[in-house]
Formats: structure tokens, sequence, C-alpha cells
């Protein structure tokens, strides 16, 4: 079974089978593991924060773990087994940045095959729009940086972001 490691996002396998107790032995009950016939994707959460400003501009962290270490990305990760998506975006913003936002908007849902090198990873986005004088975003968890760029004309990005950022801008803008 494959499961995700929190500390790094990075998918390990376990031992889905439970030992055998003959009624000798009391044994701790053990945390619920997940095991299925079949391979199921991992689903994440990004979190695209756009300035209400005429130049907008959005919020980036930069990557400290691999993979794409090193890279401009959105903020996000996995969900949560008990999580709702909304309640797993707003956990992600802040740990990643230490924000907290008002209205988030489901954006679209973004999964093609490729776009992450750890397995099949489906993302949900969301998107806000916010004042940047009201926010004083801090890197935190794995993210090294943070900061403000250009919606326009971002930073070369990991994953499949600059798709998201280019379909992001272009619901901003109406189209």
């Amino acid at each position: 079974m494959i499961v995700m490691n929190r500390r790094h996002d990075l998918p390990e396998r376990i031992d889905s089978g439970l030992p055998m107790n003959d009624g000798k032995n009391k044994q701790a009950p053990r945390k619920k593991r997940f095991s299925y016939d079949y391979p199921r994707p991992s689903v994440t959460v990004d979190i695209v924060l756009v300035t209400r400003e005429p130049k907008s501009r959005v919020l980036l962290i930069r990557r400290k773990d691999p993979p794409f270490a090193g890279k401009w990305a959105i903020p996000g990760g996995f969900i949560e087994m008990e999580e709702t998506l909304e309640a797993s975006a707003r956990r992600e913003l802040r740990e990643e940045t230490g924000l907290e936002v008002g209205d988030l908007i489901q954006l679209q849902t973004f999964g093609d095959p490729g776009r992450d090198p750890r397995g099949r990873t489906i993302s949900v986005v969301f998107l806000a729009q916010v004042d940047p004088s009201q926010l004083k975003p801090q890197a935190a968890d794995d993210a090294a940086a943070v900061g403000w760029h250009p919606l326009r004309k971002p930073p070369p990005l990991a994953f499949d972001h600059d798709k998201i950022l280019t379909y992001a801008r272009q619901r901003l803008e109406g189209k």
C-alpha cells in the first residue's frame, strides 16, 4: 500500500498485513490503514492568492524539499483523510505562509498524469483575491521563502503551476 510521508510529502510503501494474535498476547489497537486492489491517486490542494491591484501579483513559495527544491510554486500540499478540501487549503496556506484569508473559491481541478514526478496526483485549486497591505506572509514548513510575483510574468514554476496561473489569470480577466 502507498501512504504519504507527511514530513516530505513523499510516497512510501508500508506493510498492510496485521500480525496474527493467538489470543495469548494482548495487542494495542493499530491505526486504521487503507488497502485497495487497484492504484489510487493522491489528492492535493493549491491556493492561488492574487492581489487586488492594477498590476496583479500572486503569492508564491520557494520549495524547500524535492521535487523541485529551490523552484517557486503555488502554496499547497496533500489533503488529510479527515479534512474537507477547503479546510485542507486553509491549513496548507497557514502552514507554508502563516496567512489566513477570507473567501476562497474553488477555481479548477488539475490532474494530468505527469504533473507530479512523485506519482499520480490530482490537485483542487482555490483562488482568493487579497489586499497585500493587510498581509505579512512568512515562509514556514516546507517553504524556504515566500514572495509576491507579477501574475502576468511569474518566475519559472514547479509542477504544472504555470498552467494553473494562466487559468487563474484568464478567469480573473473574464475570458
